[in-house]
Protein backbone atom coordinates (compact mmCIF):
# COMPACT_ATOMS: atom_id res chain seq x y z
CA UNK A 1 0.00 0.00 0.00
CA UNK A 2 1.29 2.98 -1.09
CA UNK A 3 1.46 6.69 1.18
CA UNK A 4 -1.23 8.21 -0.45
CA UNK A 5 -3.74 5.57 0.18
CA UNK A 6 -2.77 4.70 3.85
CA UNK A 7 -4.20 8.84 4.18
CA UNK A 8 -7.02 7.80 1.95
CA UNK A 9 -7.47 5.14 4.04
CA UNK A 10 -7.66 6.56 7.06
CA UNK A 11 -9.72 9.16 5.94
CA UNK A 12 -11.96 6.97 5.37
CA UNK A 13 -11.78 5.40 8.99
CA UNK A 14 -11.77 9.46 10.58
CA UNK A 15 -14.84 10.06 8.48
CA UNK A 16 -16.77 6.77 9.65
CA UNK A 17 -15.67 7.24 13.09
CA UNK A 18 -17.12 10.72 13.03
CA UNK A 19 -20.63 10.09 11.95
CA UNK A 20 -20.85 6.99 14.16
CA UNK A 21 -19.86 8.96 17.81
CA UNK A 22 -21.36 12.37 16.59
CA UNK A 23 -24.95 10.52 16.13
CA UNK A 24 -24.78 9.55 19.97
CA UNK A 25 -24.79 13.21 20.92
CA UNK A 26 -28.63 13.66 20.52
CA UNK A 27 -28.69 11.42 23.30
CA UNK A 28 -26.03 13.40 25.62
CA UNK A 29 -28.40 16.60 24.34
CA UNK A 30 -31.48 15.16 24.93
CA UNK A 31 -30.60 13.96 28.81
CA UNK A 32 -28.78 16.65 29.57
CA UNK A 33 -31.43 19.15 29.35
CA UNK A 34 -33.15 16.48 31.09
CA UNK A 35 -31.37 16.68 34.20
CA UNK A 36 -31.83 19.80 34.42
CA UNK A 37 -29.37 22.12 32.33
CA UNK A 38 -30.29 24.36 29.54
CA UNK A 39 -29.34 24.55 25.73
CA UNK A 40 -26.35 27.37 26.16
CA UNK A 41 -25.12 25.34 29.05
CA UNK A 42 -25.43 21.92 27.08
CA UNK A 43 -23.38 22.61 24.17
CA UNK A 44 -20.41 24.36 26.43
CA UNK A 45 -19.92 21.42 28.04
CA UNK A 46 -19.71 19.34 24.37
CA UNK A 47 -17.63 22.98 22.92
CA UNK A 48 -15.22 22.88 26.40
CA UNK A 49 -14.96 19.93 27.68
CA UNK A 50 -15.39 17.56 25.14
CA UNK A 51 -15.13 13.99 26.08
CA UNK A 52 -18.34 12.14 25.42
CA UNK A 53 -17.90 9.80 28.43
CA UNK A 54 -16.94 12.81 30.81
CA UNK A 55 -20.22 14.75 29.46
CA UNK A 56 -22.53 11.83 30.27
CA UNK A 57 -21.09 10.83 33.72
CA UNK A 58 -21.48 14.83 34.53
CA UNK A 59 -25.24 14.89 33.18
CA UNK A 60 -25.69 11.38 35.16
CA UNK A 61 -24.74 12.42 38.04
CA UNK A 62 -26.65 15.21 38.19
CA UNK A 63 -29.77 13.62 36.68
CA UNK A 64 -29.68 11.02 39.44
CA UNK A 65 -29.63 13.50 42.21
CA UNK A 66 -25.87 13.70 43.34
CA UNK A 67 -24.17 16.54 44.37
CA UNK A 68 -22.54 18.89 41.67
CA UNK A 69 -19.46 18.55 43.20
CA UNK A 70 -20.01 14.56 42.77
CA UNK A 71 -21.02 15.64 39.53
CA UNK A 72 -17.48 17.79 38.67
CA UNK A 73 -15.19 14.71 40.28
CA UNK A 74 -16.53 12.12 38.11
CA UNK A 75 -16.10 13.69 35.10
CA UNK A 76 -12.84 15.47 35.37
CA UNK A 77 -11.64 11.30 36.80
CA UNK A 78 -12.77 10.11 33.39
CA UNK A 79 -11.20 13.02 31.70
CA UNK A 80 -7.57 11.77 33.17
CA UNK A 81 -7.68 9.37 30.32
CA UNK A 82 -6.89 11.87 27.20
CA UNK A 83 -3.66 13.23 29.01
CA UNK A 84 -2.43 9.30 28.79
CA UNK A 85 -3.39 9.55 24.92
CA UNK A 86 -1.09 12.23 25.18
CA UNK A 87 1.55 10.32 26.06
CA UNK A 88 1.14 7.42 22.94
CA UNK A 89 0.50 10.18 20.82
CA UNK A 90 3.41 12.63 21.18
CA UNK A 91 5.55 11.45 18.85
CA UNK A 92 2.97 11.11 16.27
CA UNK A 93 2.25 15.09 16.18
CA UNK A 94 5.89 16.64 17.40
CA UNK A 95 6.29 19.51 16.74
CA UNK A 96 3.58 21.19 17.41
CA UNK A 97 3.58 24.83 19.20
CA UNK A 98 1.08 27.53 19.57
CA UNK A 99 -2.50 27.06 18.73
CA UNK A 100 -2.14 23.97 17.15
CA UNK A 101 -0.63 22.05 20.28
CA UNK A 102 -3.91 23.70 21.69
CA UNK A 103 -6.50 22.53 19.11
CA UNK A 104 -4.44 19.03 19.12
CA UNK A 105 -5.25 18.67 23.23
CA UNK A 106 -8.36 19.78 22.84
CA UNK A 107 -9.37 17.04 20.11
CA UNK A 108 -7.46 14.15 21.74
CA UNK A 109 -9.61 11.74 22.41
CA UNK A 110 -10.73 7.90 22.57
CA UNK A 111 -11.80 8.19 18.54
CA UNK A 112 -8.90 10.31 17.53
CA UNK A 113 -6.29 7.96 18.94
CA UNK A 114 -7.29 4.76 18.17
CA UNK A 115 -7.48 5.86 14.49
CA UNK A 116 -4.27 7.27 14.74
CA UNK A 117 -2.66 4.70 16.29
CA UNK A 118 -4.47 1.81 14.51
CA UNK A 119 -2.49 3.17 11.15
CA UNK A 120 1.14 1.71 10.39
CA UNK A 121 3.57 2.58 13.22
CA UNK A 122 6.11 3.79 9.98
CA UNK A 123 3.44 6.16 8.22
CA UNK A 124 3.72 9.19 10.60
CA UNK A 125 1.57 11.04 7.62
CA UNK A 126 -1.23 8.88 8.09
CA UNK A 127 -1.19 8.79 11.63
CA UNK A 128 -1.70 12.66 11.82
CA UNK A 129 -4.28 12.06 9.28
CA UNK A 130 -5.94 9.62 10.89
CA UNK A 131 -6.12 12.03 14.52
CA UNK A 132 -6.59 15.23 12.38
CA UNK A 133 -9.62 14.17 10.59
CA UNK A 134 -10.53 11.91 13.20
CA UNK A 135 -10.42 14.43 16.21
CA UNK A 136 -11.88 17.56 14.08
CA UNK A 137 -14.43 15.50 12.14
CA UNK A 138 -15.79 14.22 15.85
CA UNK A 139 -15.83 17.88 17.06
CA UNK A 140 -17.69 19.29 14.79
CA UNK A 141 -20.45 16.46 14.40
CA UNK A 142 -20.69 15.97 18.28
CA UNK A 143 -21.17 19.51 18.83
CA UNK A 144 -23.70 19.99 15.85
CA UNK A 145 -25.71 17.26 16.99
CA UNK A 146 -25.61 18.20 20.36
CA UNK A 147 -27.43 21.11 19.61
CA UNK A 148 -29.77 18.92 17.72
CA UNK A 149 -30.55 16.78 21.03
CA UNK A 150 -30.74 19.46 23.49
CA UNK A 151 -33.73 21.12 21.25
CA UNK A 152 -35.47 17.32 21.36
CA UNK A 153 -34.99 16.81 24.41
CA UNK A 154 -36.77 20.13 25.22
CA UNK A 155 -39.57 19.13 23.47
CA UNK A 156 -40.11 15.25 24.31
CA UNK A 157 -39.46 14.84 28.05
CA UNK A 158 -38.28 12.36 29.52
CA UNK A 159 -35.41 10.85 26.94
CA UNK A 160 -35.96 7.54 28.89
CA UNK A 161 -39.73 6.97 26.69
CA UNK A 162 -37.17 7.33 23.49
CA UNK A 163 -34.49 4.92 24.72
CA UNK A 164 -31.71 7.66 24.14
CA UNK A 165 -30.64 6.70 27.77
CA UNK A 166 -29.95 3.73 26.41
CA UNK A 167 -28.34 4.56 23.05
CA UNK A 168 -26.08 6.03 25.10
CA UNK A 169 -25.23 3.25 27.38
CA UNK A 170 -24.88 1.18 23.88
CA UNK A 171 -22.39 3.68 22.64
CA UNK A 172 -19.96 3.38 25.29
CA UNK A 173 -20.01 -0.84 25.20
CA UNK A 174 -19.65 -0.64 21.80
CA UNK A 175 -16.45 1.45 22.24
CA UNK A 176 -15.25 -1.06 25.41
CA UNK A 177 -15.96 -4.17 23.34
CA UNK A 178 -12.87 -4.43 21.35
CA UNK A 179 -10.51 -3.53 24.69
CA UNK A 180 -11.77 -6.67 26.47
CA UNK A 181 -9.84 -9.19 23.95
CA UNK A 182 -7.80 -10.43 27.06
CA UNK A 183 -8.46 -12.08 29.89
CA UNK A 184 -6.62 -9.04 32.59
CA UNK A 185 -8.58 -6.38 30.55
CA UNK A 186 -11.67 -8.76 30.85
CA UNK A 187 -10.96 -9.96 34.68
CA UNK A 188 -10.87 -5.88 35.44
CA UNK A 189 -14.04 -4.76 33.55
CA UNK A 190 -15.94 -7.68 35.45
CA UNK A 191 -14.16 -6.78 39.17
CA UNK A 192 -14.94 -2.78 38.24
CA UNK A 193 -18.92 -3.44 37.10
CA UNK A 194 -19.31 -6.24 40.63
CA UNK A 195 -17.36 -3.48 42.80
CA UNK A 196 -20.51 -0.13 41.09
CA UNK A 197 -23.29 -2.34 41.75
CA UNK A 198 -22.43 -3.73 44.78
CA UNK A 199 -21.60 0.23 46.57
CA UNK A 200 -24.41 1.86 44.34
CA UNK A 201 -26.89 1.43 47.22
CA UNK A 202 -24.43 2.44 49.87
CA UNK A 203 -23.13 5.41 48.14
CA UNK A 204 -24.21 8.68 46.57
CA UNK A 205 -24.49 9.05 43.03
CA UNK A 206 -21.56 9.34 41.09
CA UNK A 207 -19.03 7.60 44.01
CA UNK A 208 -19.74 4.18 42.97
CA UNK A 209 -18.37 4.86 39.22
CA UNK A 210 -15.13 6.16 40.86
CA UNK A 211 -14.38 3.60 42.75
CA UNK A 212 -15.01 0.88 39.88
CA UNK A 213 -12.47 3.47 38.12
CA UNK A 214 -9.96 3.08 41.25
CA UNK A 215 -10.02 -0.52 40.23
CA UNK A 216 -8.51 0.09 36.56
CA UNK A 217 -6.30 2.50 37.86
CA UNK A 218 -4.40 -0.45 40.49
CA UNK A 219 -4.89 -2.80 38.10
CA UNK A 220 -2.75 -0.57 35.38
CA UNK A 221 -0.33 0.39 37.78
CA UNK A 222 0.76 -2.65 39.00
CA UNK A 223 0.64 -4.27 35.48
CA UNK A 224 4.36 -4.86 33.83
CA UNK A 225 5.37 -3.02 30.69
CA UNK A 226 4.64 -4.11 27.56
CA UNK A 227 7.75 -4.64 25.54
CA UNK A 228 8.49 -2.26 22.68
CA UNK A 229 7.62 -2.91 19.24
CA UNK A 230 10.59 -4.04 16.90
CA UNK A 231 10.33 -2.81 13.78
CA UNK A 232 10.87 -5.41 11.04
Amino acid sequence: MTAMSRRDAARQQALSVSLATGAYAVSFGALSVAAGLDVWQTMALSLLVFSGGSQFAFVGVLGAGGTAAAAVATSTFLGLRNGFYGVALAPVLRPLAGWRRAWAAQVTIDESTAVALAQPADDIRARRTGFWWTGVGVFVAWNAITVVGALLGSSIGDPAQWGLDAAAAAAFLGLLWPRLATTPAQAVAAASAVIALVLTPVLPSGLPILAAALVAVAAGWRAPRAPEEVPE
